[in-house]
């Protein structure tokens, strides 16, 4: 994840939505009890017997053969060991595969830098679709290490990132036959944190792919339409605690109340429908250039990562359990799609 900022959620929202008031003497206080608002009961995960069902313990095996490539910075051989891990990955599993080449530069750097977002689609053909996506570039510096001289250490931001990559690895098992109505993408952003100082820029390949998106858009007729994107960043450690992210809720309400009911059917406890919304924090993600695109986006997310942007953020702080509870509903939810 790159830069982030907090910002305090207009208190009343939870009032509006669900007729009751926010408890302001208590901002921690959470309830995975989101609003009644129709959406079938029975989109519950059933690990072990269903198509759809997430292997954690796969998914830590994606993690960490992606970590074990090192730095996967932008425009490195890292990063393109990593491109040619991904496409044959999603090819076998029945993805078509696609490369957004396009390069940038940061004030900060004397060269541009070649960068490629990963698109894998199921059902190409399909005019309605969803986005689900996270970014695979490691930051070039450890920016969060209390010693600047550990900065340029390698570091494999096995979280931040890496993670939500792993996750889509293993969400691909399903793909081919999941029972949904609309075409699927996986969208994997470049430059997301090629950032080496203050001047430079985040979010790099999300700004490109939402522009390129926007400009389709406006032709006379567009090829297909993106009616949902949900980004995945920080989500995947032990004790994560995912409450609704501001920009989320001000911007693609209606998408949030959709995927938290179905984490309440799938008894996700990791998702948090927080009462107290002073605390709540406003990110500064990939879902901001999609949600500027015209896309409904949503951002699941853990605000309080302990080891953003340090060295210490390894595989081991992932956990199985997790990938399957938030594999469990994100596949739950595509099925009543």
């Amino acid at each position: 994840m790159g830069m982030r900022w907090a910002g305090a959620l207009a208190t009343g929202w939870l009032a509006a939505v669900c007729g009751c008031q926010p408890n302001q003497s208590s901002a921690e206080e959470s309830t995975n009890e989101p609003p009644k608002v129709g959406f079938a009961e029975d989109r519950a995960a059933k690990p072990g017997n269903d198509k759809t069902s997430v292997d954690g313990d796969r998914a830590m095996k994606y993690l960490k053969q992606l970590c074990d490539l090192g730095p996967r910075i932008s425009g490195t051989a890292g990063m393109k060991k990593q491109q040619e891990l991904l496409t044959k990955h999603f090819e076998a599993l029945g993805g078509k595969v696609a490369r957004q080449e396009f390069s940038g530069q940061q004030p900060s750097q004397n060269a541009e830098v070649a960068l490629v977002n990963v698109v894998a689609s199921w059902n190409p053909e399909r005019k309605e679709r969803i986005i689900l996506c996270a970014h695979y570039d490691t930051r070039p510096l450890a920016d969060q290490e209390a010693n600047p001289k550990n900065w340029a250490k390698p570091f494999v931001s096995a979280n931040d990132g890496t993670a939500g990559v792993a996750l889509l690895m293993e969400l691909a098992h399903g793909m081919k036959d999941l029972a949904t109505g609309v075409g699927v993408d996986f969208v994997i952003f470049d430059g997301e944190e090629y950032v080496f100082n203050a001047q430079d820029k985040y979010f790099l390949g999300s700004e490109y792919f939402g522009s390129d998106y926007a400009k389709k858009q406006k032709g006379k007729k567009p090829e297909f339409k993106y009616t949902a994107a949900i980004l995945f960043d920080l989500c995947c450690h032990t004790g994560a605690k995912l409450n609704v992210e501001g920009h989320s809720w001000d911007n693609a309400k209606e998408l949030v109340l959709e995927v938290w009911k179905v984490a309440e059917a799938n008894k996700a406890k990791s998702f948090k429908f927080i009462r107290g919304f002073d605390r709540s924090t406003h990110v500064l993600d990939d879902h901001i250039a999609l949600q500027n695109a015209g896309i409904p986006a949503i951002d699941i997310v853990d605000f309080d990562y302990e080891h953003w942007h340090k060295l210490t953020d390894t595989p081991d702080k992932c956990s199985a359990a997790q990938f399957a509870e938030v594999g469990g509903v994100i596949a739950a939810w595509l099925k009543g799609k």
